[in-house]
């Protein structure tokens, strides 16, 4: 009767201590959950602080300005438009690709 009520006793012991680790063990995992989701929380915010700064700056008269200047080419009254075609652009572009070191070799040498 004794060894029964040993074993009993043991069993209920271990089923008691198997659901104390895994309580601990879900305790952990909801810890880093909660950690990795302040974190998630921290980008967020700081995201939405940049959004809310960079939308205050397209509500400015400047950036309507630089706006209608570049991408609508727009003017002011009094000032003239001066467009550049493009085939007088690329030679400024493409005028000398070497490296510094070889452009002051030609110079000094050649």
């Amino acid at each position: 009767m004794k060894k029964v009520l040993f074993i009993i006793i043991v069993l209920i012991l271990l089923f008691i201590v198997n659901d104390l680790l895994r309580s601990t063990y879900g305790i952990w995992q909801k810890k880093d959950f909660v950690t990795s989701a302040e974190k998630e929380l921290g980008h967020q915010k700081q995201e939405n602080q940049r959004l809310k700064s960079q939308l205050s700056y397209v509500k400015t008269d400047e950036f309507i300005e630089k706006e209608a200047r570049d991408k609508l080419f727009m003017v002011k009254k009094g000032e003239q438009k001066i467009l550049i075609p493009k085939e007088l652009e690329k030679p400024l572009e493409e005028k000398n690709t070497d490296p510094n070191w070889k452009q002051w070799w030609n110079l000094f040498f050649q």
